[in-house]
């Protein structure tokens, strides 16, 4: 598994969200949260190994103008140098089309979702963007002398 800073890895992340913004092309509201970091296993007592993440979304935009930016999506992902490993439907209740590509040259992945609006709940039209990381293990650093055992320090 590579080893990573978490800075460089939510850097990452973050700069493909921006780009997606981008291509998407729509204005609208999006969603204020930054880029994290959360442990790859179940166990979040463990720090790493890690994986950078951003989820977010794009509302207060007609549904038909977030389609048209998920249109937008289907061809600039792949000139963008992204492949999309899936195109369709994501099998909800709502049955969302979804979008899931993976960057080749950024390390991370991006499932997008155009939920519709649902008045009975209050949802609006938005669109769902997470983008991720893969799993990284943080980078060895020596122990000053303050942070070793003290079985382990010599003046």
């Amino acid at each position: 598994m590579e080893t990573r800073d978490k800075a460089a890895a939510v850097a990452d992340v973050e700069q493909a969200s921006s780009r997606i913004l981008e291509i998407i092309d729509v204005k609208g509201k999006a969603t204020e949260p930054g880029a994290m970091t959360m442990p790859c296993s179940d166990d979040y007592s463990q720090e790493e190994p890690y994986y950078a993440y951003h989820p977010w979304s794009l509302y207060k935009a007609p549904f038909a103008e977030l389609e048209k930016g998920m249109n937008r999506l289907r061809a600039g992902l792949p000139k963008d140098g992204w492949k999309i490993t899936k195109d369709g439907m994501d099998g909800t209740i709502g049955n969302s089309p979804q979008i899931v590509a993976e960057s080749k040259g950024r390390r991370v992945m991006v499932d997008i979702r155009l939920n519709k609006e649902v008045k009975s709940e209050k949802a609006p039209a938005m669109l769902t963007v997470t983008v991720q990381s893969r799993c990284y293990r943080l980078p060895t650093t020596p122990a000053t002398p303050e942070e070793q055992s003290p079985h382990l320090w010599r003046p």
